[in-house]
């Protein structure tokens, strides 16, 4: 929940609106300095990589090392912000990155690095990281109203995009003048801002009637709504696919200032920071673009940019030009990401929030992960110009996936589930009773018979990103006017969570469909507990387990499936 002396309302046109907000201004800013810190350590790790072996795979492997966990553990990382305080979980993930970043300087103060160690070192940082962002990203919503949430996103965005339009270059800097190891301690004294921000939220929060969710059930919860939610399917394919081909810019900005452009880690920190300046330039700009084009045009007319940019990059010997190059590559790079995690962040109702922002993190970060380790390759095979032609070639050629999977209308829903009454019970039940069978029968005219089918394949979806399996809708051979939905939940307690996730344009769904029913008597609601062979104790005596701990309710709510 928001501070109680937050802004309620603020519009959503200016990008700086979000900053009126004080809890968001406060971490914001804190987090700028973080990403500061991150991205100079980059640049220590990228440049004493290429100190200590000449291999480019190896100095891709950094990008790599610290984008891989963000793949691996996003929707663990998101499951865990869903199920307890976000606050809490972006502290304890802080004091990871931080240990982490300490060990890697005091080994590299006693000369103690190897690349092995240096990459295991940068994974350990990255995994803190990963587990941090779905908990910060997530936590956005409570820091500011929903009309704000857009602009606040991109500012997120900005935040790091300002930190890199300066952050490679005092990195370059810092590693030219004073070593790595300097780089490195200057990025663990600067994650203690944004711890001390996050300690100082005082965050309100409503506890749930409804025991949290397992670990494991929570993570198949979050994927079965991705799954059953057509949009984020799509941006993450999307992310997914635009992180392995467009990785290569980031991946081998280290081989271009060295290989290329003939120079050293300065020359390397100010493109780094020519691509960030780009960036927030594309991010300061969002709103306009959004007002003026659709998404899908969007990420097309970024993508064409983009290409040519890369192109540029690999054919250029001039600094000038290439830093040219890099502030268009970088704004639009950074435009196309803000478009992407709007549409997920936007998409998602609270309840399943982090686990949906976590599998986007895992899609963005791991393509550019995996495409960081295929463009080494493909460099140490070819060399940097070429690799950055192929890429560039398939950033041109991506726009024809928006002919299958285009991009979805990106509105702010911003939803919040609906919390409804619990059905009438009379059989004792306990959380763990199930399964659970509903059955609800329609009684449709046969000249409506096919919107009402249209209808249901969308009530379908709903259903089954909330919880329910099994999910079937059938007509009645006897009676065509009969059409009965049904589907099954494992437990009780997944029931009643299943009813509370239900966001306003769901349950308006669900009057959409009741709206077909013809006749004086309402829709018919059935609710049944299953009893497979084998699961009825015939003694007496032999109670379930937690049989004190009864979830059910006596208020009755019939229509409410």
């Amino acid at each position: 929940m928001s501070d109680s002396h937050e802004p309620q309302a603020l519009g959503s046109e200016s990008i700086t609106a979000p900053l009126r907000c004080p809890t968001f201004r406060r971490i914001w800013l804190a987090s700028l300095l973080s990403n500061l810190g991150i991205l100079i350590q980059g640049v220590g790790a990228a440049w004493a990589m290429t100190q200590m072996t000449s291999s480019a795979g190896k100095v891709a492997l950094v990008q790599t090392a610290l984008m891989l966990p963000v793949m691996l553990i996003s929707l663990p990382a998101g499951a865990v912000a869903d199920m307890h305080d976000r606050r809490i979980v972006a502290l304890v993930s802080l004091s990871i990155a931080l240990a982490g970043a300490t060990a890697l300087t005091t080994l590299a103060w006693l000369g103690l690095v190897t690349p092995n160690l240096l990459l295991a070192l940068c994974f350990t940082v990255g995994s803190g990281m990963a587990l941090m962002w779905p908990a910060w990203q997530s936590s956005v919503s409570e820091q500011v109203p929903s009309k704000a949430l857009p602009a606040a996103v991109a500012l997120n965005g900005m935040s790091y995009n300002i930190a890199r339009s300066v952050g490679p270059a005092i990195g370059g800097i810092v590693v030219a003048t004073a070593g790595a190891v300097v780089a490195f301690a200057l990025n663990a004294v600067l994650y203690l801002p944004l711890m001390l921000a996050l300690f100082l939220w005082k965050r309100i929060t409503e506890p749930s009637r409804l025991p949290p969710e397992r670990l494991s059930r929570a993570i198949v919860s979050g994927v079965r709504y991705i799954s059953n939610s057509p949009p984020i399917k799509i941006v993450l394919t999307r992310s997914l696919v635009t992180g392995v081909i467009g990785g290569a810019i980031i991946a081998l900005m280290p081989l271009v200032a060295r290989d290329l452009l003939h120079s050293g880690a300065q020359t390397y920190g100010i493109m780094f920071s020519a691509f960030g300046l780009g960036a927030v330039i594309g991010a300061v700009n969002i709103t306009e673009v959004r007002k003026r084009m659709s998404g899908e045009a969007a990420i097309r007319a970024c993508a064409l940019s983009m290409s040519g940019a890369v192109a540029a990059v690999a054919l250029s010997r001039d600094p000038l030009l290439t830093a040219i190059a890099l502030i268009l590559a970088g704004a639009v790079w950074t435009m196309t990401w803000v478009l992407f995690g709007i549409g997920v962040q936007l998409s998602a109702p609270r309840w399943v929030a982090g686990r949906s922002l976590a599998a986007y993190q895992a899609a963005s970060s791991g393509g550019v992960a995996l495409g960081s380790w295929g463009w080494g390759h493909l460099t140490d095979a070819t060399g940097v110009e070429t690799a950055l032609l192929v890429s560039a070639a398939l950033i041109l050629v991506s726009p024809l996936l928006g002919l299958w999977m285009r991009m979805p209308r990106i509105g702010a829903r911003g939803e919040e589930a609906e919390v409804l009454e619990d059905p009438e019970v009379r059989l004792p039940l306990t959380g763990r009773s199930g399964p659970l069978v509903v059955e609800i029968e329609y009684r449709v005219a046969q000249e409506k018979a096919r919107a009402f089918h249209h209808v249901m394949q969308n009530v379908q979806l709903f259903r089954q990103r909330n919880g329910a399996y099994g999910w079937s809708i059938a007509r009645d051979i006897a009676d065509p006017e009969l059409w009965t939905e049904r589907y099954h939940c494992p437990t009780w307690l997944d029931y009643l969570r299943q009813r509370h996730r239900t966001t306003p344009s769901e349950r308006a769904l669900d009057r959409q469909a009741a709206a077909f029913h013809i006749g004086p008597a309402p829709v018919r609601i059935r609710r049944m507990l299953e009893r497979p062979f084998g699961s009825v104790r015939w003694k007496k005596d032999t109670p379930d387990r937690d049989v004190n701990h009864v979830l059910s309710g006596g208020c009755q709510a019939r229509n409410n499936p």
